[in-house]
């Protein structure tokens, strides 16, 4: 269901202090942005109504959290979310950040002197493959070797999604762009960890008898253990190949 605009999110949003007002100033310099810049850095990418990154940020107030989703429509929600459990909880919001940016263009915006440590991709859109949309996924192999430029080496992304399809060709994009499987389930409440936490989301497809897929991977280190070559690379390639066949057939009939 699409989301309304919603008029007020603005300028709500421009008043929080934890909100991140120009993202794309602050490459190399997130760490600086918190309380306690020595912590570790991790996100979630594509947080949405932040039902995830508020109680994971609330209950870890050793590590420092940045949520990031597309829209402010979503955003708005988030921040009323964070707001809520730190006041609940008796605690000052100083270990998380939430910000409006498109994931796919993020190179830039978090750079290799951020080191990031840890991310979470939790029910993001699947994006068909019949329309060559599933280039779009937070977990197609471009988008994990952009990763790769931030995320320091045995960093971990932590993925969960209610979508077969999408998990099913996740196990393949993960070892090609440069990362370790080190754990999987096609069942995440069967034998429920301890870190697991339940989003809106989650309870709604749980609901429906849609079962839980999760993994959690680890980067590997060095350029060499990423095997993936862009589609658009190859077709160049093929190009180029044919047409140095074709000039020798040539020069051999001449």
């Amino acid at each position: 269901m699409r989301m309304r605009f919603k008029p007020y999110a603005h300028d709500e949003l421009m008043a929080a202090d934890f909100h991140v007002h120009e993202p794309l100033i602050w490459g190399g310099k997130w760490h600086g942005q918190y309380a306690r810049p020595e912590q570790p850095f991790i996100l979630e990418l594509g947080c949405g109504k932040g039902g995830f990154i508020s109680q994971l940020a609330c209950a870890h107030p050793e590590n420092n959290y940045l949520g990031i989703d597309i829209t402010d429509k979503v955003l708005i929600l988030a921040k009323r979310k964070i707001e809520a459990a730190y006041q609940a909880a008796g605690r000052p919001i100083d270990n998380v950040k939430i910000m409006s940016t498109d994931i796919e263009r993020i190179k830039g915006v978090i750079t290799p002197e951020d080191e990031v440590s840890r991310i979470y991709i939790n029910f993001c859109n699947p994006w068909s493959k019949n329309d060559s949309s599933h280039k779009h996924r937070l977990t197609y192999p471009r988008q994990l070797i952009a990763y790769r430029e931030f995320l320091k080496d045995g960093g971990e992304i932590y993925f969960k999604t209610d979508d077969d399809d999408l998990f099913r060709d996740s196990v393949e994009y993960f070892p090609a762009s440069g990362y370790d499987i080190e754990w999987i389930t096609y069942d995440l409440h069967e034998n429920e960890p301890a870190w697991n936490i339940r989003t809106e989301h989650e309870g709604m497809f749980t609901e429906m008898g849609i079962k839980i897929k999760a993994l959690i991977a680890r980067k590997k280190p060095g350029a060499d253990s990423v095997t993936w070559v862009d589609p658009k690379v190859l077709k160049r390639m093929a190009r180029e190949a044919a047409a140095e066949a074709a000039a020798q057939e040539g020069e051999g009939n001449v």
